[in-house]
């Protein structure tokens, strides 16, 4: 039986494949390894690549996921599918230095008290290798607000390259980890329900071997995002988080279009919230399918699709908001604002349960 499981998740790394097993190979020879590469599905047939793979060396494995996207979910998915008692995480793009692996592995096996070794950019001896200056501001902007939620002195949160013993593995997964984004070091440091022993060991960043980077705008969201979850305790399910950041965003352009109509006086207040509601309601799907539902976006005729669907199951919530927003204006004169706003509150939680189910609902 393996003694370390090595966990590459993958989306479109078809040509870094081969060349990352050989260097894993080479850096781990003399020990019981495997490798389990979980794969997004990726247009480019890494699945296949890696089936390939495994049929030259049994110590390869295949998870192919169908349906749902994200690096700290292939993650954790692989590191539950290892029977190893240590796991390690490896991004497939060459970009962490795979000679480490051996070192990581012999101080976990040296130092039975520690639970993770982190390959770390910002301990001396280590770096981010060519970086821009503005990427790497970036990153240790990131790292310090990381601060907040992780219980373990650890110099390089953010890092996507560590070891860590599966006990600890499971005793986050249970205590509930986001699992959104691609920090997934973070993530486990943070919902473990005891502060995790942690040594790091410095590595250079090294330039993407082959392909394109997966980074995106969005990315920066995606984090925020699995900060807030843990600030607030879990106690709210994190697409709902999303969701209601979107929906802020969409209350101000609501707010826009309905002071330039009604306050323009081009509409009565009713046509102007109308309208603004129909605008805020189709930016609040572009936003939702980009980020909140990044895992499972719509594109082509599905994003036509989802915004027909959402249009469609948002409608009664729409007429809620119109019409309570107009009962509170004509009846009790309330503000205008105020009514906009208790109209688009109504409107909103009807909006999540019900494109939750309708619009982004995919089986797997």
């Amino acid at each position: 039986m393996p003694q370390l499981s090595v966990v590459v998740p993958t989306f479109n790394e078809s040509a870094n494949v081969a060349e990352l097993h050989r260097r894993v190979a080479e850096a781990l020879a003399g020990s019981d390894w495997e490798m389990i590469f979980v794969d997004d599905d990726s247009p480019d047939a890494t699945a296949d690549t890696v089936r390939a793979l495994a049929q030259q060396d049994p110590r390869v494995r295949c998870l192919q996921r169908i349906g749902r996207r994200g690096l700290a979910s292939a993650c954790v998915e692989g590191m539950l599918a290892s029977s190893a008692p240590i796991v390690a995480v490896i991004d497939a793009d060459l970009q962490h230095d795979e000679r480490l692996l051996p070192k990581m592995l012999a101080l976990l096996q040296a130092e039975p008290a520690v639970d993770v070794v982190v390959g770390s950019r910002y301990i001396e001896g280590g770096g981010t290798g060519d970086w821009a200056a503005s990427r790497e501001h970036m990153s240790r902007w990131a790292t310090k607000l990381s601060q907040a939620v992780i219980k373990a002195d650890v110099q390089d949160p953010m890092s996507g390259f560590f070891m860590i013993r599966q006990p600890a593995v499971l005793a986050s997964v249970r205590a509930g980890m986001s699992a959104v984004g691609f920090k997934i070091l973070l993530d486990l440091l943070a919902a473990s329900p005891r502060p995790l022993v942690v040594r790091e060991l410095p590595y250079e960043f090294r330039n993407r071997f082959a392909g394109e980077s997966k980074l995106d705008t969005s990315v920066m969201w995606e984090y925020a995002i699995m900060l807030l979850d843990h600030w607030f305790g879990r106690l709210i399910p994190v697409r709902f988080i999303a969701f209601t950041l979107v929906g802020g965003l969409g209350l101000l352009v609501h707010m826009a279009v309905l002071a330039l109509l009604f306050k323009g006086g081009f509409a009565s207040f009713v046509t102007a919230q109308a309208v603004a509601t129909f605008v805020a309601m189709t930016g609040n799907f572009v936003l939702n399918n980009w980020l909140t539902y990044r895992d499972r976006r719509l594109k082509g005729w599905g994003w036509l699709r989802g915004w027909i669907s959402f249009t469609l199951v948002c409608s009664v919530g729409a007429l809620a908001n119109v019409g309570l927003a107009g009962w509170l204006f004509r009846e009790h004169s309330v503000w205008w604002g105020a009514s906009a706003v208790a109209g688009v509150l109504i409107g909103a939680v009807w909006n999540y349960a019900v494109t939750a189910v309708y619009t982004w609902n995919r089986k797997g």
